[in-house]
This record gives structure tokens, C-alpha cells and sequence, in this order.
């Protein structure tokens, strides 16, 4: 009998280290905002998104003179001075259509440039759960799913989603692990009514104080999207199969 194949879930990047990525194909998971507005602006028609770590990083992009958009967010808010952050509805077709978007966030970015040593990294949201899992389906490798969390700690949202995931995913083939059963028994709590269920949320909470509680609706969403960013390089792009 062949091994299974195995489902885990990093709750936080501060775990990473614990896991080998190499062997795996990572999902990054940034629920409110990162993943999903990526999820949304490669829908939309950006030629690609650069994930960058700092905000001087961002920045650095305006000097090269190329026609490049620079995002950059921290804990919820745009930094000044840049063309926006990373709300869902800076990622509109009319915004981003044929773009190259130069990112930095406060928790999805790191996670994403501690995962670059996996198998292939792509980005999860609840924007393009099925069509993110019946390509994992697809693809027949172990799958590891990176909770961005919130500075190195666990958070809900992301989480939740992992368990959306897990769910989809449960089938012989595969063998999870404990943090992928537990946030699946989460999902299962949550699932009939997501929005009242992350309202309990720490980051929710931080989202609501800036008055951007839309962008907490439109993050939970479910399957309006089919892109499925992946990482070529420096740069995501959507997935061409």
C-alpha cells in the first residue's frame, strides 16, 4: 500500500521551521486582507503581484521608473505615501487590469518569503477555495497550509480557512495532522455562518476601528473567483494549467 500523502497546517509562520516545505506545496493564507485582495487582483487582470517583506523594499520599486502600482499596509492601514494597501477594492479590473503591483503587508508577505523553499507556493483565500483545492487534488503532492496569523501569532480567520480547506481535501488518500484536524472541527463550528463566527476575531475587531468592515463581507466570500495565484521567480502570477 502506498504512503498517504499528507495534509498540515503551520498555525502561525513562528512554526515554520518545524515543518519540511520542501516536500510540500505551500498554501499562504492571509484572510483579512493580503491573500484575498492577491486572490482578486489576479481575477482582475494584474499581469502579476511582487511580494516584498518592508516597506523600503516597496518603495525602492518607485526608483526603478518602471509603471509598477506600490502597495504597502501596516496593521490595517495604508502607509503614506503609497498608490494603496491591501484592500479588496483597490483591486478592481479597472485598477489593476495589465498592472505589475509591488506588495508589502504586515503578516502575509513575511509568511510567503519564509515559505519560498517549498515544492510551489500559491495563494489561498475563501475567493478561490474550490478551484484552489481541485487543483491540490489535482496535483498529488503533500500539501502544507501557512496560517499567516497576525506578527507571528495565531488568528482565527486564517486558521478557519485552513479547516475550509482540510474539509474539502478529506478523502483516504490523504493524512492530516493535528492542527489540520482542529481547524477543521473550527471550520465545522463556523461554517454555516462565517461572518458571525470571525466576528469574534482580534483582527476583525482591529479592521472594524478603521472603519473598513466591508472588507471583512467581501474577504468571506466563497468561490467568486478562479485564479489561482502561484510563485514564478519574484512574482505571482495566476496559474496556468
Amino acid at each position: 500500500m502506498s504512503e498517504k500523502l499528507k495534509i498540515e497546517t503551520c498555525l502561525t509562520p513562528a512554526l515554520l521551521p518545524l515543518y519540511q516545505i520542501e516536500n510540500s506545496i505551500v498554501v499562504i493564507i492571509d484572510i483579512f486582507r493580503a491573500t484575498s485582495s492577491i486572490c482578486y487582483g489576479i481575477e482582475n487582470g494584474a499581469e502579476a503581484i511582487i511580494p516584498v517583506a518592508q516597506v523600503e523594499e516597496c518603495a525602492a520599486y518607485r526608483e526603478k521608473g518602471l509603471d509598477y502600482l506600490l502597495a504597502a499596509e501596516r496593521n490595517g492601514e495604508v502607509v503614506a505615501g503609497f498608490d494603496f494597501g491591501n484592500s479588496p477594492f483597490s483591486y478592481t479590473s479597472e485598477k489593476v487590469s495589465g498592472k505589475t503591483i509591488v506588495l508589502t503587508t504586515t503578516n502575509g508577505t513575511h509568511a510567503l518569503h519564509l515559505s519560498r523553499g517549498a515544492k510551489k507556493v500559491v495563494i489561498g483565500s475563501f475567493l478561490n477555495l474550490s478551484a484552489l483545492c481541485n487543483w491540490l487534488i489535482s496535483q498529488q503532492e503533500n500539501i502544507l497550509l501557512v496560517c499567516a496569523g497576525w506578527k507571528n501569532n495565531f488568528n482565527l480567520e486564517d486558521t478557519l480557512f485552513a479547516g475550509a480547506v482540510v474539509d474539502k481535501l478529506q478523502s483516504d488518500a490523504y493524512q492530516t495532522d493535528d492542527s489540520s484536524t482542529a481547524a477543521n472541527d473550527l471550520f465545522q463550528l463556523a461554517k454555516h455562518d462565517l461572518n458571525t463566527y470571525l466576528q469574534k476575531t482580534a483582527h476583525s475587531e482591529r479592521l472594524k476601528k478603521l472603519g473598513i468592515e466591508e472588507d471583512i463581507k467581501f474577504c468571506l466570500q466563497v468561490d467568486v473567483t478562479t485564479a489561482i495565484p502561484v510563485l514564478q521567480g519574484e512574482k505571482l502570477v495566476k496559474l496556468e494549467e
